[in-house]
């Protein structure tokens, strides 16, 4: 995929735990015959309370189809995706991360093929470069909700209380922990987005891309070791926290005067901040200057569903695929929580009913206002595997003594052999 296709994306949408068995089965209940399905989504407490209220209005819509619901925090959804994936008892429609298509279905065949099911899921709510996100090997594997990107998020009461401006480039982050004197971090976030935010220092410094789409490593050695100092040096200069100890919380109460997240993680980041009183806005993407604003920055679908390529029942599991996507009834409760819709159905609903405002959709503007610059990510970028060993590898130097270019040089070549693998399976 190409930038100009992000840029054509973005134009039109401007204008109870998981368990691992799911019983696929028919009852009968007060005389309607009812065919059961099962459905799977992670997320904070408001998605499930809001999912659950869809679920319950698409079961009086359909009196003859029972929803059974399976959920959870991101904390082991993935590891039981695994198991789940492996054993062929994933649910009948589930939320999937984006790099999860190449994970579980490499040959396109690991889903259910959405297309066989237009006739129950209006597949003209998508432009085909939307379908193009969930497509592999000529199989249409699941549908985007969202577009989302890594986003920065200030804390514009607290700059102003020292008398700060919203950062701009790389250095005033670190000015801004000058003034700060270790009372409050102005900025945080995960160890995933600090490996994006070190990808995109590396790539603006160096004018190259990390990898290709298809997986391959276009940083050198030197590269990562680039990535590696830039990540120290903002923990030792008290930048950011140790990402190991991000505190979303700390967020609400000004102790963090800022943080990198996904577009549609800026209502659970922000929202408790804003309700405190804090002026929380969307800043630009980080660069030395505004000729290399948002370069080495990823935009990705926000999430996906899919239908398990074992259901028993498609044609209820598109109809529910569809409620979810397309209906207004899901728009009403959903909002902006998971990003700004793809579906032009769904958006039209929020448009005409004034709800495309707040933080949330803000960071879709700026995302929206640098879609030339901003490429879409390669699925191999988010191996968790890699970040893992990223952030090992940084900490040894930190906390070990270790020689940084050593380090760096050892973890060029596991990253080169998690991309072998990667492609393997």
């Amino acid at each position: 995929m190409k930038k100009k296709m992000l840029s054509f994306l973005l134009a039109v949408l401007l204008t109870a735990c998981l368990c691992s068995g799911c019983g696929r089965k028919t009852t009968i209940t007060m005389n309607v015959e009812q065919t059961e399905i099962s459905l799977s989504w992670w997320g904070n407490d408001a998605r499930h309370e809001y999912t659950l209220a869809a679920v319950r209005e698409f079961e009086r819509l359909h009196p003859d189809i029972k929803v059974s619901c399976h959920y959870s925090d991101w904390s082991g959804y993935q590891q039981r995706s695994d198991a789940q994936m492996a054993s062929d008892t994933e649910s009948d429609v589930m939320q999937i991360n984006y790099a999860w298509i190449q994970k579980y279905s490499p040959d396109g065949d690991g889903y259910y093929d959405i297309r066989e099911l237009s006739d129950y899921i209006d597949l003209t709510n998508f432009s085909e470069e939307e379908l193009d996100f969930g497509m592999q090997n000529g199989r249409l594997n699941a549908l985007p909700i969202a577009l989302n990107t890594q986003t920065v998020y200030i804390n514009q009461t607290v700059y102003e209380n020292y008398g700060l401006d919203i950062p701009e480039t790389w250095e005033d982050l670190f000015h801004a922990a000058e003034v700060m004197k270790g009372e409050v971090y102005p900025f945080s976030m995960t160890a995933k987005s600090l490996w994006f935010y070190s990808i995109a220092y590396v790539e603006q410094q160096t004018g190259k891309q990390i990898m290709t789409m298809d997986g391959d490593l276009n940083f050198t050695a030197e590269d990562i070791r680039m990535m590696m100092e830039f990540y120290c040096r903002l923990i030792e200069e008290k930048v950011i926290p140790q990402p190991e100890y991000f505190d979303n919380l700390k967020l609400s109460t000004g102790e963090y005067a800022g943080t990198l997240a996904w577009v549609s993680d800026a209502s659970n980041h922000c929202g408790k901040a804003i309700e405190n009183g804090y002026e929380m806005v969307v800043a630009d993407y980080t660069a030395d200057d505004a000729s290399k604003a948002a370069d080495g920055w990823y935009a990705k679908p926000a999430t996906m569903y899919a239908i398990s390529k074992h259901t028993e029942h498609p044609k209820e599991a598109a109809m529910l695929l569809d409620f979810l996507l397309n209906s207004e009834q899901m728009a009403e409760l959903q909002g902006l929580e998971k990003g700004v819709p793809v579906s032009t159905s769904a958006r039209d609903y929020l448009e005409e009913n004034d709800m495309l405002t707040g933080i949330q959709y803000e960071a879709f503007l700026k995302m929206s206002e640098y879609s030339e610059t901003i490429a879409v990510v390669s699925p191999y970028l988010e191996n968790d595997s890699m970040i893992d060993e990223f952030r090992n590898a940084c900490n040894a130097v930190l906390f070990d003594q270790r020689e940084i270019k050593e380090e760096a040089d050892a973890l060029y070549v596991k990253l080169q052999d998690l991309l072998v693998q990667a492609k393997k399976h």
